[in-house]
Formats: C-alpha cells, structure tokens, sequence
C-alpha cells in the first residue's frame, strides 16, 4: 500500500454538545495523572462530580463515554463505574476484579 494511499479517518460523532459542557478547561480535574494516588483519585473525581452535577448536558456526556469506551471521569461518572454498568474500556486501566 502507497503511503498517499493509506487515511485515517475519525469517526463522526455527535459533539456538539462538549461546547456547553461545564468542564471545558477543566481537563486535569476529569483525566488521571501518571501514578495517581487512590486518596487523589477520590478528591480528583469528587472535585469532577461537583462540577458534572450542575452540567446541562451530562446526560449526553455519559452516554458519549459509555459508547465511545472513553477513559477518564465523563457525565459523573468514572472509568469505573461504567465499567460496574456494563460499558467496558478496550484497556481498562485501574479497574479492580473482583475474580480472585
């Protein structure tokens, strides 16, 4: 395959949503540092839920998350509690089994 031959081409998606979204600018608040701490994660994701509870379209939001498998805190809820809903990551990252 000719490299002028080979596209990526993103999916299109209804986003126009994200424009009203109270956490824009807000990135570091809903995505996870490297080696985030468990006491951070919770004050990180707690600080996130405030700001998601009063947001217009966090309906919208969630779903996005829930279908695009997204990483990060989305419409109030984490990684992980989508995960709990049945809405799996491709790589869950920090998700605890409970098969032991």
């Amino acid at each position: 395959m000719a490299g002028s031959d080979f596209f990526i081409k993103r999916l299109e998606t209804d986003d126009k949503w994200m424009n009203d979204a109270a956490c824009r600018g807000l990135s570091s608040m809903f995505f996870p540092p490297p080696a985030e701490r468990p006491q951070a994660r919770e004050q990180r994701e707690s600080m996130a839920r405030e700001v998601c509870s009063s947001c217009e379209v966090q309906t919208a939001c969630k779903e996005f998350a829930r279908n695009h498998h997204e990483y990060g805190f989305w419409g109030g809820e984490s990684e992980e509690q989508r995960h709990q809903a049945g809405f799996h990551l491709i790589a869950p990252i920090g998700i605890r089994s409970n098969s032991r």
